[in-house]
């Protein structure tokens, strides 16, 4: 297949390429060349290139700056894809869209499955469910796959802060009352080629297995880095920052595994097998 990527240069666009690039045509985009807020050149460049599917892994991230930077986060977020809907219209291909556990209000206390009752309560959320409502006026061959806490080789993440702070920090303060599930690029990125296989449309959640909060996660990277590091549960009202930030966030991966995939592996041997790749 010709596959067009967005965001290539990203923590998932790394390991999307590194995933498909043997049995596919790849044709790979970042913010410079292909910017989805410009409608036009969006809708050109789709055009210009005609591929068989499009994954969209271009976003703007920064949970935080999205609170003060509410215009771009809305551009790139909602319009962008929006945008990208658009062109795959024009080619009669595909959108796989990554989006995030975000567009939940935190309230659930069991693993949330597809049809789980929206409700985001950040600007990063708000804009990402922009972008997911928009493909699902627009199109009706489209992958929405939600996912979360994702950490890779290529890129900021949480598992990489924790290994950088512990080299000078003997004590860390991490959250405690927030609960989701740690999901390891190249994990996501082979569910993603298999399920651009198929024509099994629609919303899809995706993550590793398991769950745990931060506060667990933090320990486990230290554990098996062989840190010694004292870890210190807070509260994330206490860990003061720009964003609310959803207390629960498990995603039951329903669709993924009615349709015969097999679960992704825990978050432990996921995170087990990059902590000895980065250590």
């Amino acid at each position: 297949m010709k596959i067009l990527i967005t965001g290539s240069n990203g923590m998932l666009g790394h390991d999307l390429i590194e995933v498909l690039k043997d049995n596919h045509e790849l044709v790979l985009t970042t913010s410079k060349t292909l910017d989805i807020t410009d409608k036009n050149k969006t809708i050109d460049i789709i055009k210009e290139n005609n591929p068989d599917v499009v994954i969209n892994s271009a976003a703007y991230t920064d949970v935080d700056g999205c609170e003060t930077n509410q215009d771009l986060a809305y551009a790139v977020n909602g319009e962008g894809v929006k945008n990208l809907a658009l062109a795959c219209k024009e080619v009669d291909c595909p959108l796989v869209h990554i989006s995030t556990d975000y567009v939940f209000d935190g309230t659930a206390r069991d693993p949330i499955a597809e049809d789980g009752e929206i409700g985001p309560i950040s600007i990063y959320g708000k804009s990402k469910l922009k972008g997911e409502e928009a493909i699902q006026e627009i199109l009706d061959k489209y992958f929405i796959v939600r996912t979360a806490w994702l950490y890779g080789i290529n890129g900021k993440n949480f598992p990489k802060t924790m290994l950088e702070l512990a080299k000078n920090h003997s004590e860390i303060t991490v959250v405690y009352d927030e609960v989701g599930t740690p999901t390891y690029t190249p994990d996501l990125a082979q569910a993603i080629s298999k399920l651009i296989e198929t024509d099994y449309y629609g919303i899809y959640h995706i993550t590793n297995s398991g769950s745990c909060c931060w506060c667990e996660f933090a320990k486990y990277i230290f554990e098996i880095a062989g840190y010694d590091v004292n870890v210190v549960p807070v509260t994330a009202s206490e860990f003061s920052r720009p964003a609310p930030r959803p207390s629960y966030s498990v995603l039951k991966n329903k669709k993924w595994l009615d349709n015969g995939f097999e679960p992704l592996r825990d978050y432990k041997e996921a995170i087990s097998e990059y902590v000895e790749l980065i250590k």
